[in-house]
C-alpha cells in the first residue's frame, strides 16, 4: 500500500527524558502485582453499573491501534540490517496492520480474483487460517486472542464494503483499491480522535488537545513512540478486561481463558455479535468494562501457559507484573514526577494505597495512572496524567502524518461510528 509522506522511524524514547527514572526493588514490584497482591481483584464481581460504564470493546478497540501504531511494514522495505528491522516501528495510525504492503507487496491477504478485497475466512465468520489454524494477516499479534481476531476480521468487512462503495461511485479500476483503503483509515482515525478518545480521557480535554495541539509531545519529523504512552499510560486497558464475555445471543458468558485464546480457528457459533462490545448510536445496550482501579482480573494475574511460555517464577505469569518490571526496565518516571512535571497536584498516599506492602516512595507511572483513573474518574476515563499523555500522543501521530484525514478531507465529515462501521 502506498504511504504518502513517509515519516523517519526513530522507534521508542522518553516523552519527559529529564525526569529521573523511578526505580524500586524487585520485591516490591512483585507485591504489588503477584497472585493475592495489590492489583489482583480475584473473584470480585467486576461488573459496574452501565451508569458512565465504558462498553465493553473498546479497550480491544484499543489494543487494535496500539498494534496499527507499532506495525512496521514500510521499514520492512526500506532496511536491510536484521537489528534495524527488530527495532525500527512506523509510528502511524494508517491500519498497516490490515494493509501490509497492499495486493503487490502481500498478494496472499486479497482475492485473487478481486485484489481490491480482502480474503477472509471460508465461511465469513474467521480471518484466513492456514492447515495449523494460524491467521493469514497482516499482523499476528491480531491473532493474539479471539476478539482482537474478529475486531481484525470486522474492519477487513469494512474495506470490503468500501470497495463495493467505490465501484458504486464509479471510481477508476485502478483507483479502487487506493480509494477504499484511504476512507477506512480516514474513518478509523476519525472514530480515534471523536468517539474514542474523548470517551477516554474526556471530552474537555480531548477538545483542549485536538484543537490546541499537543503541549508535552511535539515530535516534529523524526515521530517516536513516547515510552511513558506504550509502557504506562497507555496499558490501561489491562485493567478494563472482564472474567467473562458474552460472545452472541446464543452464547453464555465465558472465561477469558482458554475460551477467548487465539492462534486457533473460531467456529461459526463463537463469532462476535459487536452490539454486545459497542453502544449503537443512542443504545447503551453492550456489555461494560471493568473500572480502571488498579486491579486486573485472576485471568491476567495467573496468565496460563499458552499466553506466557513456561516461566521459571510464578510471579512472570502476572501481567500487572509484566507491566511494571517493564516500566522500570525502560526507565519510566514516577507517576508523582510526572504530575508536577505537568503542574497537576500528584495523587495522595491514601489515593494510591500501596501502603501495605511497607513501600514509602512514590508510584510506578503504570499503576499510578490506573490509581489515579480511580481517584479522579471513578475508573470510568483516565485522569489528567494519564488522559493527557494518552490525547497528546494519539492527536500527535495522526497530525504528524501528512496523509491523514486532518491534513487532506476538505470538507470530508465521516459521522460514522464505531459500532456501524463493524455492521457492515
Amino acid at each position: 500500500m502506498a504511504i504518502d509522506a513517509p515519516l523517519v522511524p526513530t522507534a521508542y524514547a522518553r516523552m519527559f527524558p529529564e525526569l529521573p527514572s523511578f526505580q524500586a526493588d524487585e520485591q516490591f514490584l512483585h507485591a504489588l502485582g503477584r497472585a493475592g497482591g495489590i492489583c489482583d481483584c480475584g473473584d470480585v464481581d467486576d461488573t459496574p453499573d452501565s451508569l458512565g460504564a465504558t462498553a465493553a470493546g473498546w479497550p480491544i478497540f484499543g489494543q487494535f491501534v496500539a498494534h496499527d501504531i507499532t506495525a512496521d511494514r514500510s521499514i520492512l522495505r526500506s532496511h536491510a540490517n536484521t537489528a534495524e528491522l527488530r527495532n525500527a516501528r512506523s509510528p502511524q495510525i494508517n491500519l498497516e496492520c490490515l494493509y501490509g504492503d497492499g495486493p503487490t507487496g502481500h498478494p496472499f491477504l486479497y482475492q485473487r480474483d478481486d485484489p481490491a478485497k480482502f480474503l477472509v475466512g471460508f465461511d465469513g465468520a474467521d480471518v484466513q487460517r492456514n492447515a495449523d489454524g494460524i491467521a493469514i494477516i497482516g499482523d499476528p499479534r491480531n491473532d493474539s486472542h479471539m476478539l482482537i481476531s474478529q475486531l481484525h476480521l470486522a474492519m477487513l468487512k469494512a474495506h470490503n464494503a468500501l470497495v463495493d462503495q467505490a465501484r458504486l461511485n464509479r471510481t477508476p479500476a485502478d483507483a479502487v483499491f487506493e480509494a477504499a483503503a484511504r476512507q477506512l483509515r480516514w474513518h478509523h482515525q476519525s472514530i480515534i480522535l471523536h468517539e474514542f478518545l474523548p470517551a477516554l480521557v474526556g471530552q474537555t480535554l480531548a477538545e483542549q488537545v485536538l484543537q490546541e495541539g499537543p503541549r508535552w509531545f511535539r515530535p516534529g519529523h523524526s515521530v517516536f513512540i513516547p515510552l511513558e504512552f506504550a509502557d504506562a499510560a497507555y496499558r490501561y486497558g489491562h485493567a478494563q478486561i472482564r472474567h467473562h464475555y458474552r460472545l452472541n445471543l446464543q452464547t453464555d458468558p465465558v472465561p477469558l481463558f482458554p475460551d477467548l485464546l487465539g492462534f486457533r480457528p473460531v467456529p461459526r457459533e463463537r463469532a462476535i455479535d459487536w452490539t454486545l462490545f459497542f453502544d449503537a448510536p443512542r443504545a447503551t445496550t453492550a456489555q461494560r468494562c471493568k473500572k480502571i482501579d488498579g486491579k486486573l482480573v485472576r485471568a491476567l494475574i495467573e496468565l496460563p501457559v499458552a499466553v506466557t511460555g513456561e516461566c521459571e517464577i510464578e510471579d512472570y505469569h502476572s501481567l500487572a507484573v509484566r507491566d511494571l518490571q517493564r516500566g522500570q526496565g525502560v526507565g519510566l518516571p514516577s507517576g508523582e514526577s510526572v504530575a508536577r512535571h505537568m503542574g497537576i497536584a500528584p495523587l495522595t498516599a491514601e489515593q494510591v494505597g500501596i501502603a501495605s506492602t511497607d513501600w514509602h516512595g512514590e508510584t510506578p507511572l503504570w499503576y499510578y495512572i490506573l490509581r489515579e483513573a480511580d481517584a479522579c474518574a471513578g475508573g470510568h476515563q483516565l485522569g489528567p496524567v494519564g488522559g493527557r499523555i494518552v490525547a497528546e500522543v494519539l492527536v500527535g501521530l495522526i497530525d504528524a502524518d501528512q496523509s491523514s484525514f486532518r491534513h487532506n478531507s476538505h470538507g470530508w465529515n465521516s459521522q460514522i461510528t464505531l459500532s456501524e462501521l463493524l455492521a457492515w
